[in-house]
């Protein structure tokens, strides 16, 4: 067990106090590459940027800048201009250690680009993700991640690696720093006009991907023009992308598991099937999607004298996400029942409490399988900003800067056109579930899967009208004043204020139209078409394969026959609204001295959050809405207000040339998950007057989750572009959020009492509670000769709430390594990443495991001349499967293949 920090305010005055007292052992570093100014390097949270070409010097450049800085920060910097290391943001994060990445923003299994990133075995979400510094709003494109689990981080599908210059890992926090980040955060930092060495410069990208499972090519586009004056006073920047891409997602996946009731029939019939889970559906999964993703950034730099300057820019990014989804099943949870269904043949198996095999006789009239088709034509995510910022040099030690902006983002679906369909009816059905080895074998007896023959109306559903905005705006002025006074270099200070909203309002539950049109024959889809040849290959074998499925266009016109109606049909399930008004103050104290250095500094933050959800009532409670069709509800508003004290120290020692070490100490502070706060309240009321009911839903009495934090690390650079580093880390997470039981009151009304009374529920909701994580990260890097290096690292944690169950997002061992090769003409890199096991939540009230998953990446370069370079690189070169599984890997999940992505590319400088 991990002891618990002391109080962070006390720790940080020792820290310091420690720090005076020290004696210092060490020498001026001799670095191969110039030493940046460390007053200028982190301490006004500026990085320098530098335009730098090529592998080694990009390393060389981000070591330098790590190395300098007073906390503990990560830095990659791109290879060239439009040129990071990998074609994905987060790819080249997750070669960072303590830094992990996902590829799906929730529990909707992996696609094949990562999409969150995370820090030190927690949630993505309590990640911070910055642009320069600032937040930035983004949508989901993914409908289970726009209305379900809607939280906090960041789609990294949205930021296109060409507009980056350099990305910053905060390990430790300072006082300086926007709040939001319990793990840390990550800064994207992009280029500005006026440090561009050329008075002009144009380049492009102009190139295509090829996906291997879909069997696509599509085009790929980007372009920066950059112009400033010769005096430098004035520049301006223009990047422009449009990239498009298709994907193909093959897979099987197990939806959930439900036990069989104790005293049941089955149980009764078969004493050792009782309290046995068993799988609700087993299916065969085809996912394909066209992606789309086009935007831009603009900047315009001004120094209107030497001290006054400001700038202006914006970024817009848009990505068109059509996708359509195919699920053919069998309906374990209909055929069981929970054990009031039918039982199992002799000779089912049982293992570790999971019903693992069996086989069900052919039964009349009953509903063995079930096939769902869901077209969405036009889902899409967006991310906007524009922002001034304006710095002024009051006096020579005196100097402020302002920011003043406003972020947009929206997440849509505002077309499900879908079918179910029942098949395999009076078929019988059999399964055998293999662990996490191999797909589960099954089948729907006799049934013909490549025909819709006989295939019955099930119903039509689907959620319409989603769009889920959020914005924020903020106002922030920061001031630095070198003092000079002994040991106190410099002093900083500011305040910042954002306001902030996330909702989802006026969506549509579509459902067949009541004239029945939807389930007569005569109005079914004429034609059909079958999964891939190839679906299925990887994955295992003995399961449906060539499964028929109607066209989207077929889809849409059978649609006509659904109720859309806006009034009827309103899903308050999926509507909700969080607003949140956010003020922060600080005060830093930045510390030099001789061969150390540091910053000891306090944040005060004040959340002020407004959380708008639905719950459920009877059609007596007071204000109840009667229209919707999902039953009767009333909106709940909940208002709450919360301080947060944040105080932090970092030190850093030079104990001799090459050798550095730093400690860290602070409390950090992140808001919880929108759907957290705001989820539905669905309630079961008590069967009488005086009984407790039950429920579940979000819990908008949430406070945030908060962490005291020690970091230490040692750093030995004992050659140029080289390093071997160790950190050891605990967060002692004061406030985490995981599920728990909270009694609330609601207006009741039961069949012995018809008039309405306030009757107690126990609900099962997010809850308070607290946890801890603690690990080692170990980094070793160096070249080998002149033209060729490695890199490699490996970070160990433990992590578990205080129920001592997983945390999200905890992997107990990640790795990463890199092998590089580089001379005037060719550079070669290829790159492998492993994640272990980790929890990522619930999934219809079943446990959802990742299995352990390596990745393979690798970039080949040839430069042309210094105009006309050539890159190809490759994504998930090993085509991993992706597996997941609930309480062990006795009861899997799902599986999934997303192919190899190779990317081809001209880049033109003129």
């Amino acid at each position: 067990m991990n002891k618990n920090l002391t109080p962070i305010a006390s720790a940080v005055a020792l820290l310091v106090m420690a720090a005076a007292a020290m004696p210092v052992y060490a020498q001026q570093a001799d670095d191969a590459a110039p030493k940046a100014d460390s007053k200028s390097a982190d301490k006004s949270g500026q990085i320098e940027q530098v335009t730098i070409s090529g592998i080694r010097g990009s390393l060389q450049k981000s070591l330098t800048q790590k190395r300098n800085a007073d906390s503990h920060v990560e830095v990659i910097t791109a290879e060239d201009i439009g040129k990071m290391p990998d074609k994905n943001v987060a790819d080249s994060l997750s070669r960072v250690p303590g830094v992990t990445i996902g590829n799906a923003g929730a529990t909707e299994g992996g696609f094949d680009e990562a999409d969150r990133v995370s820090m030190r075995g927690t949630s993505p979400s309590l990640t911070q993700t910055l642009i320069n510094g600032h937040n930035v709003a983004s949508g989901d494109w993914f409908v289970l991640d726009q209305s379900g689990q809607v939280g906090r981080s960041v789609s990294y599908t949205m930021l296109p690696s060409e507009l980056v210059g350099s990305v910053v890992v905060h390990k430790s926090s300072e006082a300086s720093l926007v709040e939001g980040g319990v793990a840390g955060s990550v800064d994207i930092i992009t280029r500005k006009p006026l440090e561009f060495k050329k008075q002009f410069t144009a380049e492009a990208t102009i190139g295509a991907v090829y996906a291997d499972l879909p069997g696509k090519t599509d085009p790929q586009m980007s372009a920066l023009i950059n112009w400033k004056n010769e005096a430098n006073t004035f520049g301006i920047l223009v990047q422009a992308f449009s990239e498009e891409r298709h994907l193909e997602r093959q897979g099987q996946e197990i939806l959930g598991y439900t036990q069989i009731a104790a005293g049941s029939k089955i149980a009764t019939a078969h004493p050792d099937l009782a309290g046995v889970y068993a799988p609700n559906l087993i299916n065969s999964a085809l996912f394909e999607q066209q992606r789309k993703r086009t935007g831009g950034l603009i900047d315009a730099q001004f120094k209107v004298s030497n001290d006054f300057s400001f700038d202006i820019n914006g970024f817009t990014s848009e990505m068109k996400a059509a996708n359509y989804n195919r699920s053919y099943e069998f309906w374990g949870a209909q055929v069981i029942n929970a054990g009031a269904g039918q039982s199992p043949n002799p000779g089912y198996t049982v293992k570790n409490n999971t019903l693992t095999s069996a086989t069900f006789a052919p039964v009349a009239g009953t509903n063995y399988g079930v096939y769902d088709q869901i077209s969405r034509p036009d889902e899409s995510a967006s991310s906007n900003f524009v922002e001034l910022g304006t710095k002024w040099r009051a006096s020579d030690s005196l100097t402020f800067t302002t920011k003043l902006g406003t972020s947009t983002g929206e997440g849509k679906t505002p077309t499900q056109n879908v079918a179910e369909w029942n098949v395999g009816v009076g078929a019988g059905a059999g399964y055998q579930l293999n662990g996490t080895g191999t797909a589960a074998n099954w089948n729907l007896g006799a049934t013909n899967n490549s025909s819709p023959a006989g295939a019955q109306f099930g119903w039509i559903f689907g959620d319409q009208n989603i769009d889920v905005k959020d914005k924020e705006n903020w106002a922030q002025i920061d001031g630095e004043y070198t003092a000079g006074w002994g040991a106190l270099s410099s002093v900083q200070f500011g305040a910042r204020y954002n306001d902030h909203k996330r909702s989802s309002d006026g969506v549509i539950g579509q459902g067949p139209a009541a004239d029945g049109s939807a389930a007569n024959p005569a109005n079914f889809p004429q034609g059909y078409q079958n999964f891939p040849s190839n679906f299925g290959s990887g994955l295992g074998s003995g399961f449906p394969t060539n499964v028929w499925y109607y066209t989207p266009g077929q889809l849409a016109a059978y649609n006509a026959f659904t109720n859309r109606d806006p009034v009827s049909r309103e899903d308050w399930n999926s509507e909700f609204s969080v607003k949140e008004k956010n003020t922060a103050g600080y005060l830093q104290g930045n510390l030099e001295g001789n061969h150390w250095s540091g910053n000891v500094g306090l944040r005060v933050v004040q959340t002020q959050e407004n959380v708008l959800s639905n719950v459920a009532a009877p059609a007596t409670a007071p204000g109840a809405i009667l229209t919707s069709a999902f039953g009767p509800f009333v909106r709940q508003q909940d208002k709450n207000t919360y301080v947060d004290v944040l105080p932090s120290a970092n030190l850093k020692f030079e104990l001799s040339k090459d050798l550095i070490a730093r400690f860290a100490l602070s409390k950090t502070m992140t808001r919880p998950d929108y759907s957290a706060l705001a989820g539905q309240v669905s309630l079961s009321p008590p069967a009488q007057f005086g009984s407790i009911g039950s429920g579940s839903g979000g819990n908008p009495d949430l406070k945030p989750i908060t962490s005291n934090n020690f970091d230490t690390s040692l750093e030995w650079y004992f050659a140029p572009r080289s390093l071997v580093s160790a950190s050891v880390f605990n967060m002692n997470l004061t406030s985490y959020v995981g599920l728990g039981s909270v009694t609330r009151s609601y207006v009741t009304s039961t069949p012995d009492h018809p008039a309405n009374y306030m009757a107690d529920y126990v609900l099962t909701v997010p809850v308070n509670t607290s946890g801890t994580v603690t690990g080692i990260e170990l980094a070793y890097e160096m070249p080998l000769g002149k033209n060729f290096g490695f890199a490699t690292n490996a970070t160990f944690i433990n992590a578990y709430d205080a129920a001592n169950g997983p945390l999200v997002g905890a992997s107990k061992r990640t790795a990463n390594l890199t092998a590089y090769f580089e001379d005037e003409r060719f550079n070669a890199r290829i790159s492998y990443n492993y994640r272990s096991s980790f929890y990522s939540g619930l999934d219809r009230s079943t446990a959802f495991y990742q299995a352990g998953v390596g990745t393979l990446a690798m970039s080949l370069g040839f430069k042309y001349s210094e105009q006309l370079a050539f890159s190809l690189d490759a994504q998930n070169l090993n085509n991993p499967t992706l597996k997941y599984y609930a309480q062990s890997e006795d009861q899997p999940r799902a599986f999934y293949k997303n192919g190899r992505q190779f990317y081809l590319n001209a880049h033109l400088k003129f």
